[in-house]
């Protein structure tokens, strides 16, 4: 099962969030077909997602991140909401390659207009990436250890953790924080031998005040309904005309890459 674990901790200095994400990715492979470079690149933003999505604070927020990775190398596009639904999806020649392009990240709270950040991408390692979006985008001290453990095409581990500083941290608190995370530089070898519940009980023991737990899943909020709503505004004649030329109107999501088709018999119906 999928988890987020949020708590404060060191005298409330220091924001933390432990996920455990292995059945995120093992769903993202199932749904992608992914090799095992695809499956890590992947995991990493679906983890990501997750922990971002577990800080909206409004039942109409959202959050998606964007990665173009440099030359030719593709897409990685994923998102989340506030129920923490949870689905990416990775263009086919991207792999692990993220170096040389940037990241975009969208995040729409419910209350005002969204705010939008991109920073450069420095290398292939998502937590590296995440953290200088944080420093450079939202001027928060971060650290982000992510990871995602594959045997063969199946993941066997996915998950990490985060730290970030409050406002005010004293200095010893800050200190201990840095020290703490640098028990984490394998990352998904500690979620696979602990789990995020573990980590907390034997990393945060009697630090960790104010714990609760949420349970993010892969999951795409796309529908047939939804969809019909995408294609009505063409017009009927347009969509007869589109079915005439190929034989149906086909309508794909690349977050649970699911082909909707529709027939002129459901044409006809929707108007």
């Amino acid at each position: 099962m999928n988890k987020l674990i949020k708590a404060l901790i060191y005298g409330y200095d220091v924001s933390l969030s432990v996920l455990e994400t292995t059945d995120m990715v093992n769903d993202a492979i199932k749904t992608h077909n992914l090799d095992a470079d695809s499956a890590k690149t992947l995991g990493g933003l679906l983890t990501c997602a997750a922990y971002m999505s577990g800080c909206l604070k409004n039942e109409k927020g959202a959050v998606s991140l964007t990665v173009k990775a440099g030359g030719d190398a593709g897409a990685v596009s994923v998102s989340g909401d506030f129920e923490q639904h949870i689905r990416g999806y990775i263009d086919g020649t991207c792999g692990g390659k993220l170096n040389g392009g940037y990241m975009t990240v969208i995040k729409d709270d419910g209350f005002y207009r969204p705010f939008i950040g991109t920073c450069e991408l420095k290398g292939n390692d998502v937590s590296e990436n995440l953290m200088q979006y944080f420093q450079m985008s939202e001027q928060i001290d971060t650290a982000v250890a992510f990871g995602v453990k594959m045997q063969g095409n199946k993941c066997v581990a996915a998950g990490g953790v985060v730290m970030q500083l409050m406002p005010g941290c004293k200095p010893e608190n800050m200190e201990a924080a840095e020290e703490r995370m640098q028990a984490f530089v394998n990352a998904a070898d500690i979620v696979e031998e602990y789990g995020a519940e573990g980590i907390i009980e034997n990393f945060f023991k009697g630090t960790a005040k104010k714990t609760y737990m949420t349970f993010p899943e892969y999951k795409c909020n796309c529908s047939r309904k939804k969809i019909e709503g995408v294609i009505l505004p063409l017009g009927k004649d347009e969509l007869l005309k589109i079915i005439n030329e190929e034989g149906n109107v086909k309508v794909h999501c690349h977050y649970c890459n699911t082909d909707y088709v529709f027939t002129r018999e459901d044409v006809e119906k929707l108007f």
